[in-house]
């Protein structure tokens, strides 16, 4: 069990970091309004999570302008990508296992 646990990130401990990481998991390129109007998180709170995924290199950030109007997209990077299938393969496991001894 202990093996389990230490496959557990702490990066994704916080539901809005594990939930911001599933939306870019599955997704190319996303943008800032679309993941604030997601998670339903203040502009303060959000831009906390990302900086924190950003420090690990968990996701990306590309800035451009369309127009004369800036836009912000994350994406998960590969490591991210990696560290958060990790993640939740011990959570499945888990999962399965606290099943099996309510049977």
């Amino acid at each position: 069990m202990k093996e389990i646990i230490t496959q557990l990130n702490p990066a994704f401990d916080n539901r809005n970091r594990l939930g911001i990481m599933s939306v870019l998991v599955v997704n190319d390129w996303v943008e800032y309004v679309t993941l604030k109007e997601i998670m339903d998180l203040t502009d303060g709170n959000l831009a906390s999570h990302l900086k924190a995924l950003e420090g690990h290199a968990f996701i990306t950030v590309r800035k451009e302008f369309v127009g004369r109007k800036p836009r912000t997209t994350y994406a998960a990077t590969d490591a991210g990508k990696a560290a958060f299938k990790t993640h939740l393969d011990a959570l499945e496991i888990l999962l399965s296992k606290s099943r099996e001894d309510e049977d």
